[in-house]
């Protein structure tokens, strides 16, 4: 459990340290400021591809692999980074950390493998809040090193933390028995690339390049299309990469729903707070902190992620997931009604979030005890790595939707010497914090949903046997009560008398007026 919790710190760490060295990288790598932004985009569209791969190779090849792999290609990204000085190799090495982002899921569903019913809930918690700890400690462990160190040097701690997992995962994981049967579907997880590819392409470029854009539009519209023949494609394979009819099961369904929606409020948390507590104090309601006093104060949020970790597990032992979605999304919209009535002071804006932390760590360590539920235990890596893929398209729209607002809501104010300065208004973080707000509520709605019980679903081999046993698909006919069966037995009698026979359909003896057999 250290080993696995270790893992998804690290891995969400090396996913957001890379934020504070964005302003500094068009110098340092003499790249475009414009091209400097697919540092971030190409991590998040590798991660979102590796995901559900790596989640149905696991289930087939065996989890404790899939994740060293996973782990080996964060420590040799960052160990890529560390040597790079040119925004190219740069890139070489983010695309492979963006494979780590499959280390959360594998994690979820190799403990659900391995350890007795009563320990999963508590265990699945803390390996979500994993996700909070890791975001809230990147930024200031980032930007202290930015500030008075190399910016190489980030990437080398990248590559010693990446590599003090890799080693311990090696020596104490074992791999758990259950498999699924079958081959990789190499035809369903090219689709389902090409289709995440443009469709996160589009909506992480939406703010820059427009939403009616001939870009934005042109790669959704081929994403959609792509994904429609993928769906068509993964219904008729016998082993898909992705169980499509499993999928749309309302108990499978809904979570993911509920995961997308969750992955937006969760993300214009730390997006708007970081950026709001940065702005300069010349616009009357911001801050004007720094990159490193901005990272501390969204460590509250982070430590109260992992504090909540055993009360959402507890909690779900005795309401059930549902229940604890339901809570945690409230809370999160909650959370952001606090945000809308005051984000002039540094004390209100920190309780806010730390009040939407508190639902996003409730909704995160539900949203994979829902799924597990619904789906067999060889399928649940993939079935938990589709729903971290729901978040992760969440969290992708709402970075396009944060950055179409606040542009919107731009203004130029000018400070004491008359230097002019860019910056959003405060009502443009307004309407971000009711956006999520309402988002929120949205996803307690698909929690509310959910099936309270839902009927278990069919491995694939009980549907392979279901296939070729054809007397397994109806239940045989059985004869009305008063049904004659004339050879079944001899009774004698006179009309008014009793008799006795046989019954040989049951074979049991049987007595009946006039002569019939019971």
């Amino acid at each position: 459990m250290a080993v696995l919790a270790a893992g998804g710190i690290v891995t969400t760490l090396v996913q957001t340290a890379v934020v504070p060295l964005l302003p500094q990288l068009p110098r340092l790598t003499g790249a475009a400021p414009v091209d400097v932004g697919w540092v971030v985009t190409l991590t998040l569209l590798t991660g979102a591809v590796a995901t559900p791969l790596l989640g149905r190779a696991g289930d087939m090849y065996g989890k404790r692999r899939m994740l060293l792999v996973a782990l080996g290609a964060l420590a040799v990204g960052s160990l890529v980074c560390s040597f790079a000085s040119t925004l190219p190799w740069l890139l070489a090495g983010r695309g492979l950390q963006g494979v780590g982002a499959a280390v959360v899921p594998l994690s979820i569903s190799f403990l659900r493998g391995v350890l007795p019913p009563h320990r999963t809930g508590s265990s699945v918690a803390l390996m979500s809040s994993t996700v909070g700890i890791g975001a809230a400690l990147g930024l200031p462990l980032a930007a202290l090193l930015v500030q008075f160190a190399d910016w190489h040097a980030m990437f080398w701690a990248m590559t010693v933390l990446s590599a003090a997992v890799l080693v311990p995962a090696w020596w104490v994981l074992r791999e758990e028995p259950v498999r699924s049967p079958g081959r990789f579907d190499l035809v369903g997880a090219c689709g389902l690339s090409a289709g995440l590819v443009l469709l996160l392409l589009a909506l992480s470029k939406a703010g820059e390049w427009g939403w009616g854009g001939r870009r934005v539009l042109g790669l959704s519209g081929a994403a959609l299309l792509i994904l429609a023949g993928w769906t068509v494609q993964q219904r008729r394979v016998s082993r898909p990469l992705v169980d499509v009819r499993l999928a749309m099961r309302p108990a499978v369904l809904l979570p993911h729903v509920a995961a997308l929606l969750a992955g937006f409020a969760f993300y214009a948390n730390s997006l708007v707070t970081a950026q709001l507590i940065q702005t300069p104090r010349v616009t009357g309601y911001g801050l004007g902190l720094s990159v490193v006093a901005a990272g501390a104060c969204l460590l509250p949020s982070g430590v109260i992620m992992v504090l909540c970790a055993s009360v959402s597990a507890r909690l779900s032992a005795a309401r059930g997931a549902r229940a604890t979605l339901t809570l945690g999304t409230t809370v999160i919209a909650a959370g952001y009604g606090l945000r809308l009535a005051d984000s002039r002071q540094l004390w209100a804006v920190i309780a806010g979030a730390a009040v939407v932390s508190v639902g996003t760590a409730l909704a995160y360590s539900a949203l994979p005890m829902l799924i597990m539920r619904a789906v067999p235990l060889e399928q649940t890596a993939a079935a938990n790595g589709l729903n971290v893929l729901m978040r992760t398209i969440g969290q992708a729209l709402c970075s396009a939707v944060v950055a179409t607002v606040l542009a919107q809501h731009t203004r130029v104010f000018a400070d004491v010497s008359g230097v002019p300065v860019a910056a959003s208004t405060l009502d443009g973080y307004r309407v971000a914090f009711a956006a999520a707000g309402a988002v929120a509520l949205l996803a307690c709605a698909a929690a509310r949903l959910i099936p309270r019980r839902p009927r278990p679903a069919p491995s694939p081999l009980q549907e392979a046997e279901h296939d070729a046993r054809p007397e397994l698909r109806r239940p045989p006919r059985r004869p009305p009560a008063n049904d004659v069966q004339e050879p079944a037995g001899t009774g004698t009698g006179t009309g008014t008398g009793t008799g006795t026979g046989a019954c040989a359909a049951d074979a049991r003896p049987g007595t009946g007026p006039g002569g019939t057999t019971a």
